[in-house]
């Protein structure tokens, strides 16, 4: 059996161990901390800092008003008495003068009523407005929380007062509560010898503890899960009109695309998890429901990317070449540039969904990314891996040829030992791997003895990599049986060669089977041909008519029509 990959569990505690090096000082918003709030990424729990101040700051212009108004009224009263008296004493001698008099008091009367009519109602609609909101933010809570929660007033202190370790200790533990793992979050703040004298701890943990509260259990029949394959860069070169232009056009999504989904599924409350959270196997290989648990309002989902080997045949055709590690430990893309010159940067999935996820925590469960389905013919993530680079069998493919001739310096250790580091860098931030079957076969056509020989290519060229994987991702989006359960020859053999988790492609919104010995799971193509063709199957996710990039060409053309 191969070597299970490690659950979300163990990948928050390599994320923690990786956290407790980053300096203070570090600007990577995904562990950015206001010194103004205490809302943790989360509207739904506002800065009680911040409204206690707006509250004090509330109530001394209400007192400011109200003196004002005394003095008015004090002024008024002066005025009227004046007034009066003028008259009763001296109309018989300064007459017309006490007219012009009296009537000028009589202006600054009115205009000072008028002043105080108009500060009246400017603070009752400002605290209209006020109530309003108050009301609005209660009515959010009780949603998230199933009854009103009275917050507890926030200290007064802030992160100014507290030691370097207090805050690196507090930005992880925000890290994990944006992540929705309230109870990795309550552990740190509380284990900590700090806890008993940082008042920003404790109310930290009382929020947290609200927010956990709210949580709700997510059915695991209903998580959707879509796909990928590699992203277009430069659609000027995919879409040249040469005898792969079609095949781009139906199968492959651009970067703009890509990045208008991915805001749209965040605006909309997406979650990425991992599909070992959604069911466990134990060592016996018996599978069981995991559970996933979000705020209301949050909705989970699965997200793979097929193929990321950067093929041969792609080169030259707007796409990144591979995956790379750099200094600061991030995973980029290289990009070859048409005078040959090399660009790093993020060019396809993996490194884009990171970078939204060090501006947008709060899109990943728990520190979940995506699957990453691998063949290995053409060796994984942009590296020559496959034992072919280096014995020339004499049916060597001549793409194959064709760039061992270009790199007369190819060292197949050095290109396994590279892609290694590559795939444990990925797997530190949350992704996880999958055979797509060594060949890229369809599984439901070919013999079982093909089947048997492909995954042995498969568990000696590409396993060892990548530590190891349990799930197998069906190339063609073919699948072993129909809507009946799994069984048969082809089956058994994968069960026995450690298989647990099975995915196909379903355009439905849902496809989820649990059974005893095995996980199964439907994919959503967001592609072109998807795009295109079935916009309305995509309306739970985003819009199509506002994602389609206008560089792609139309009609997209019908599969099986290229």
């Amino acid at each position: 059996m191969s070597e299970m990959k490690p659950d979300s569990v163990e990948t928050e505690e390599r994320l923690l161990e990786k956290e407790q090096d980053v300096p203070v000082e570090d600007n990577d918003k995904a562990y950015e901390d206001s010194d103004k709030a205490y809302e943790d990424g989360d509207k739904a729990y506002e800065d009680d800092d911040k409204a206690y101040e707006e509250r004090k700051a509330a109530r001394q212009e209400r007192r400011r008003r109200q003196k004002r108004k005394r003095r008015n009224r004090r002024i008024v009263g002066g005025i009227l008495v004046t007034a009066v008296a003028a008259i009763g004493v001296g109309v018989g001698f300064y007459g017309d003068e006490i007219q012009t008099f009296f009537k000028e008091q009589q202006v600054k009367i009115s205009q000072l009523t008028a002043s105080n009519k108009k500060e009246e109602k400017k603070e009752t609609a400002e605290n209209t407005k006020k109530a309003e909101e108050a009301g609005k933010e209660e009515t959010k809570e009780t949603e998230q929380t199933s009854a009103k929660v009275e917050e507890t007033p926030a200290p007064e202190d802030n992160q100014e007062t507290m030691t370097k370790e207090e805050k690196k200790i507090y930005k992880r533990a925000k890290l994990y509560s944006q992540q929705y793992n309230y109870n990795k979050a309550i552990k740190i703040l509380k284990e900590s010898s700090y806890y008993e004298t940082n008042s920003r701890f404790q109310h930290a943990v009382e929020v947290y503890q609200k927010k956990k509260d709210s949580c709700v259990s997510w059915p695991i029949d209903q998580v959707t899960h879509v796909f990928y394959h590699t992203l277009i860069a430069d659609t000027s070169k995919a879409f040249d009109g040469d005898y792969k232009a079609a095949d781009y056009d139906q199968v492959m999504t651009t970067i703009d695309e890509f990045n208008k989904i991915t805001q749209s599924m965040y605006d909309k409350g997406y979650v990425m998890v991992n599909i070992y959270d959604l069911a466990k196997v134990d060592e016996n290989g018996n599978m069981s429901a995991g559970e996933i648990l979000l705020p209301p309002g949050k909705v989970p989902f699965v997200l793979s990317q097929d193929d990321v080997c950067y093929y041969h045949y792609m080169d030259g055709d707007g796409f990144a070449t591979k995956l790379v590690v750099d200094e600061d430990g991030k995973i980029r893309n290289e990009y070859v540039n048409d005078d040959g010159s090399v660009s790093v940067g993020d060019y396809d999935m993996v490194p884009l969904i990171d970078r939204f996820v060090e501006e947008h925590p709060d899109f990943s469960y728990r520190g979940a990314k995506g699957i990453v389905a691998l063949t290995g013919y053409n060796g994984i993530l942009g590296y020559r891996t496959d034992i072919s680079y280096e014995t020339r069998p004499d049916d060597l493919d001549q793409n194959k040829v064709d760039w061992l001739n270009s790199h007369p310096d190819f060292n197949l250790d050095t290109e396994r030992e590279e892609a290694k580091k590559v795939a444990q860098a990925m797997k530190e931030e949350g992704w996880v791997f999958a055979s797509h079957t060594w060949g890229h076969l369809n599984v439901s056509q070919i013999s079982l003895e093909r089947l048997q020989a492909d995954t042995q290519k498969f568990k000696e060229n590409v396993d060892p990599l990548i530590g190891g994987t349990d799930i197998i991702i069906f190339a063609f989006g073919a699948d072993l049986t129909g809507v009946e359960d799994y069984s048969g020859d082809k089956f058994e053999y994968l069960k026995n060669q450690g298989y647990n988790y099975y995915c196909n492609v379903d355009s439905s919104k849902y496809y989820v089977q649990l059974r005893d010995r095995y996980f199964r799971m439907g994919r959503r193509n967001l592609d072109g041909y998807r795009m295109y063709y079935n916009p309305d199957l995509l309306t739970d996710l985003f819009d199509a008519s506002a994602v389609f990039d206008p560089a792609r060409p139309v009609p997209v053309p019908p599969m099986g029509q290229n």
